[in-house]
């Protein structure tokens, strides 16, 4: 499978990063459905865990180290 994200210190960022917005889910919990948009955190997560993002790729981002033969 096609990896972009490899540098450990990028995944630890994405999930800090996802953690923060999907504590928005309980934050916002009395307003209604816009708290329902906290779920948007489970993306930079996934992608940590994943190690690979799409937009990442769209832009030709990666900090994978290329394998020497």
């Amino acid at each position: 499978m096609l990896q972009n994200v490899c540098s450990p210190v990028e995944r630890i960022v994405r999930v800090i990063i996802g953690l923060i917005i999907l504590s928005l889910v309980y934050f916002l919990r009395d307003e209604g459905a816009v708290r329902y948009l906290g779920l948007i955190g489970l993306i930079p997560m996934g992608t940590a865990v994943i190690k690979y993002c799409p937009i990442s790729h769209v832009f030709g981002i990666s900090t994978c180290t290329p394998k020497r033969a």
